[in-house]
């Protein structure tokens, strides 16, 4: 009966609260020294340090690529009206065969489209900033340098995972030569959505997404970011918490329909 299938769905409230201390558990496993290497929930520094406080202004470039399509956009900061002005963007699609070719073939349409848009922005001659949202999990070195952990949403490029996304991104554009970026940001998706209130509140500490996937970012005390010198502040952290269970933690609540869905999946057993 339509009960018996959904009864493995309800959690008791006990339930909820136990999940909630295993996550709680996983996230300080993934921010120590010695144990983040085996945990399920990644916990990543971003070497984002602050959350914008509206003295910042001028134009910008920004990238979102992070599901099938991915977006390119032209945007504003005026520091007088505290706001940011998004002046025009463009969507483009990325071909199933392209998301299962080459790495250098997605990053050369990449490439492509973001040269089309600039000629349609007539902005060619400008040597703009741009912000790179890659909505993959990656392990951030440094603000432009990312390093690809695995693909995960239907994306099997070969020679990506690895592999610097920042460079590839450089490299394909330098390819064209048909135009020039000053510097680039990696931001995850989650801190740019954190950062993208800080305009309107300064408060605003914890980003989340829940789209194709799901994943979170929240600012961490320094002290407890094991990983990263220093003691003095704050830093965002990037759970990458769509990787909770894979170490089989959730095995007593995932239901039938769970276990098809991963077996049927392009990376089966990652992002439980």
């Amino acid at each position: 009966s339509g009960d018996q299938i959904l009864s493995p769905f309800r959690l008791s409230l006990e339930k909820l609260k136990e999940v909630s201390t295993r996550l709680r558990k996983d996230m300080i496993r993934g921010l120590g020294k010695h144990t983040h290497h085996r945990a399920a929930v990644k916990m990543l520094p971003t070497f984002v340090r602050a959350t914008p406080d509206g003295t910042e202004k001028g134009d910008f470039l920004a990238l979102d690529l992070g599901g099938t399509n991915f977006r390119v956009l032209h945007v504003r900061v005026m520091e007088e009206e505290q706001k940011m002005v998004k002046m025009d963007s463009q969507l483009c699609a990325i071909p199933q065969e392209i998301m299962l070719g080459t790495g250098e073939q997605l990053f050369d349409h990449i490439a492509a489209c973001l040269s089309e848009f600039l000629d349609s922005q007539n902005l060619k001659g400008q040597t703009l900033p741009m912000g790179f949202t890659f909505s993959f999990p990656c392990e951030q070195k440094e603000i432009d340098k990312s390093i690809l952990i695995r693909w995960t949403k239907g994306f099997n490029c070969s020679g990506v995972e690895g592999e610097d996304v920042v460079k590839l991104l450089k490299e394909a554009i330098h390819r064209r030569g048909d135009y020039d970026i000053s510097s680039v940001a990696m931001v995850n998706d989650t801190v740019g959505t954190m950062m993208s209130c800080g305009y309107r509140d300064q408060t605003c500490e914890i980003g989340m997404i829940i789209g194709t996937g799901t994943n979170a970012c929240y600012m961490e005390e320094m002290k407890n970011v094991k990983r990263v010198e220093g003691e003095d502040g704050q830093m965002c952290i990037n759970t990458e918490w769509g990787g909770f269970g894979d170490d089989g933690s959730l095995e007593d609540i995932l239901t039938e329909f769970d276990k098809v869905v991963d077996r049927t999946s392009i990376n089966p057993g990652v992002h439980t």
